[in-house]
């Protein structure tokens, strides 16, 4: 059994560290467990590896929202203190505040 500690939490926003997006994590995987297609399809000297933690973001960027699956490795904590405007937000979460957002209801 492998065991991992994820480094963020539901709620928190985190920033890419290679691509310009942010995201509020709305679930996370203790390890890869998203498809072989997706996975090959990042250059091979890109790929992260399986091992670790993997977080579902409610991204956007300049130009749109989107949902991003992203490895612990390529996320860093963001703490400009400037909400996410993804509009599936509210579905998920209550209102932004102190840097982060609340659960509307305890996830399984």
């Amino acid at each position: 059994m492998i065991r991992t500690r994820a480094k963020y939490h539901l709620g928190q926003i985190v920033r890419h560290k290679k691509h310009p997006f942010r995201g509020v994590v709305f679930d996370v995987d203790p390890e890869f467990s998203n498809t072989e297609e997706w996975y090959e399809s990042i250059p091979e000297e890109s790929r992260p590896i399986k091992g670790q933690p993997y977080y579902h973001l409610l991204a956007e960027n300049d130009q749109s929202y989107y949902v991003a699956y992203v490895s612990e490795q390529n996320l860093v904590a963001d703490y400009s203190g400037e909400p996410v405007d993804h509009p599936d937000i509210p579905d998920l979460f209550g209102p932004f505040e102190n840097g982060t957002y609340p659960l509307h209801f305890q996830m399984n």
